[in-house]
């Protein structure tokens, strides 16, 4: 798997801020919307089989959020928080270039 440098550093600075946010309650947290320009740049979809398949090369069918190791959603939830976009609520079966299969 390659790692660009741009999608490192988008990934870095996300995970970054998920410290500085990790005190904050997730009950009240903001549904993430594709329209976000983080979710732009990491492709994010609400519907991981509308992802754009020419574009985003490294989707997999199958792969969504539920089953991304960033997601900390409950199993079973429709939606959870993702530190990637700052602990925002995204999707289950959403979707971005962030995915890291869950071990």
């Amino acid at each position: 798997m390659s790692l660009s440098r741009r999608h490192f550093m988008i990934l870095a600075a996300s995970v970054a801020s998920t410290a500085v946010l990790s005190t904050e309650s997730r009950a009240d947290a903001p549904l993430l919307a594709e329209n976000d320009p983080t979710a732009q740049a990491l492709g994010y979809k609400m519907d991981a089989t509308k992802v754009d398949k020419p574009k985003f090369a490294r989707y997999q069918a199958g792969q969504t959020c539920a089953n991304c190791q960033l997601y900390q959603g409950k199993a079973g939830s429709a939606t959870g928080p993702c530190p990637t976009y700052g602990g925002k609520l995204v999707y289950a079966k959403g979707w971005c270039s962030a995915y890291v299969k869950k071990a």
